[in-house]
């Protein structure tokens, strides 16, 4: 009933920029949090941001002051830019978000909401 699917990603140089965005659609009432996961070869999924439906973000480390995320609640989109890119920003770069949805009469809360995943490749 909900479908995430994200655009963007793709071939970068360090320090250069990359701009992921994802759009939720299906018969959605609400999106809690919204943000994005990177999982590179090897290594287990990790939380990269994360953007509360009032706006409030929480980072990983590693990107803070590169990465930046927001989202459009109208649109029900979240969008990272990502900047300063290094080499080991490499991974495939999954969206998240956990939505209220409607089926029949009734409503669904599910967190584990996931897009396809996209490919990003920082070159040193």
């Amino acid at each position: 009933q909900v479908q995430l699917v994200e655009s963007g990603g793709g071939l970068a140089q360090a320090g250069g920029s990359l701009r992921l965005s994802c759009a939720a659609s299906g018969s959605i009432i609400s999106i809690e949090d919204m943000g994005w996961y990177r999982q590179a070869p090897g290594n287990q999924r990790e939380l990269v941001a994360l953007i509360a439906s009032g706006g409030s973000t929480n980072y990983v480390d590693s990107v803070k002051g590169r990465f930046t995320i927001s989202r459009d609640n109208a649109k029900n989109t979240v969008s990272l830019q990502m900047s300063s890119l290094r080499p080991e920003d490499t991974a495939v770069y999954y969206c998240y978000a956990e939505v209220t949805f409607q089926s029949g009469t009734l409503y669904y809360r599910k967190t584990d909401n996931w897009g396809q995943g996209t490919q990003v490749t920082v070159s040193s």
